[in-house]
């Protein structure tokens, strides 16, 4: 079963590119059902390292392609802060949407389409070990983990900086 996760970022603008973290490792998010979930450090990098394409949407939407790792306009990374992205944006009706709200600071956050391949439980506590990454998302609103980052950049050295004041990291909605 593909499960769903997302979290709260910060928006910053370069250009036609967005980047940042799709996910962070050890911040706790509570889902339904009073279960806890964390992520390792780790947990992405089979993925990573497979080859596999994976794609960058907006909600989910395979309608709404931003990017992919086949065609290398979707570039992902783990570090010691989580699941690193940077995309190159379209020319389409959805790049430009999602630029227009990163630049703005009107996006919610990032979630990740995943299903997993190792978990540690303890009572209500689940650590995603390992998990078969299949894309990433820029969301509207209502992210599950904190602590993620999506950056929109100018071109321009001005704009950055203006950009850069408006930056924000948002607050986990519905927490």
């Amino acid at each position: 079963m593909t499960e769903r996760r997302a979290a709260v970022v910060e928006l910053r603008a370069e250009g036609r590119r967005l980047s940042g973290y799709a996910a962070t490792f050890g911040g706790a998010a509570e889902l339904p059902g009073g279960l806890v979930e964390t992520i390792a450090p780790g947990a992405f990098a089979a993925s990573i390292r497979s080859g596999r394409d994976i794609l960058a949407l907006v909600d989910h939407d395979p309608a709404r392609l931003l990017a992919r790792t086949k065609s290398g306009t979707l570039r992902l990374a783990e570090d010691a802060r989580g699941l690193a992205f940077d995309l190159d944006l379209p020319e389409t009706q959805a790049g430009r949407d999602v630029l227009a709200l990163a630049q703005r600071g009107d996006l919610g956050g990032m979630s990740f389409g995943f299903t997993v391949t190792e978990e540690k439980r303890d009572g209500n506590r689940r650590e995603l070990r390992a998990v078969q990454l299949f894309e990433i998302s820029v969301i509207a609103a209502f992210p599950a983990y904190e602590g993620t980052e999506v950056s929109a950049r100018a071109r321009q050295a001005d704009a950055a900086r203006d950009r850069m004041r408006r930056a924000i990291i948002l607050a986990e909605l519905g927490a």
